[in-house]
């Protein structure tokens, strides 16, 4: 192989660099461990449908958003960060949203009390979040704040994956693919819509039963239970 072969050349500093640098210390410094589950996602796909007759139109990260929140309002234990050797359990949930950006720049902006908004505020809120990072207008707060971090691969072919905790935050959910799989239910074959949701958290702040509790409890509240 020679440099003729190389398609393209990117210097590791900058932003890149930073992210980079962020990933590594994040590996290095927390015991990071990931739980994954599938969940039936027909009760939230009606919800967004029955909003949308209403002229209500929420994405499905939105609607995830509100059952995480729902979700971590039972499980305080993941809602926090672990800083100056001090595991810190925070009563706002201050959510973080994952923003993959061209040129390779990877964002995580926080909607302080997110717990506050109803979903219809919190979608709006997040959307100004997006518009405010593609312009590189977000504050340091923004960057730098959060308790709890959302990561969105849902439209790819990826159901389960190890999203890197966001640090010095607690834990991180990662959303994978919406898929249709073939069941049979009271004798009856059907089809149900199901999600995979990967969830990696610091062992150091969480043990793995709290952890498990918190994905079931999510799951339970996708699926209306």
């Amino acid at each position: 192989m020679t440099t003729s072969d190389i398609l393209k050349v990117t210097p590791l500093k900058g932003l890149r660099g930073m992210i980079a640098s962020n990933m590594c210390r994040s590996l290095n410094e927390a015991a990071q461990l990931t739980h994954h589950a599938v969940c039936s996602v027909d009760n939230m796909w009606h919800r967004k449908e029955k909003m949308a007759e209403q002229g209500v139109n929420i994405s499905v990260e939105d609607l995830l958003a509100d059952y995480v929140v729902k979700a971590l309002l039972k499980h305080p234990v993941l809602n926090g960060r672990i800083e100056n050797n001090e595991i810190s359990i925070y009563r706002n949930i201050d959510l973080c949203y994952a923003i993959g950006l061209p040129g390779g720049k990877l964002l995580a902006p926080a909607l302080f009390s997110a717990d506050q908004h109803d979903i219809e505020a919190r979608a709006l809120a997040r959307r100004e979040l997006l518009n405010r990072a593609k312009e590189g207008q977000l504050s340091v707060s923004e960057m730098k704040g959060g308790t709890f971090t959302l990561t969105n691969l849902g439209r790819s072919r990826v159901r389960f994956f190890t999203p890197i905790i966001n640090l010095p935050q607690l834990a991180i959910l990662g959303i994978g693919e919406t898929y249709n799989e073939v069941v049979i239910e009271e004798g009856q074959v059907v089809t149900k819509r199901r999600m995979g949701l990967s969830l990696t958290f610091d062992h150091r702040g969480v043990d793995g039963g709290p952890a498990a509790d918190f994905l079931s409890d999510l799951c339970r509240e996708i699926e209306g239970e």
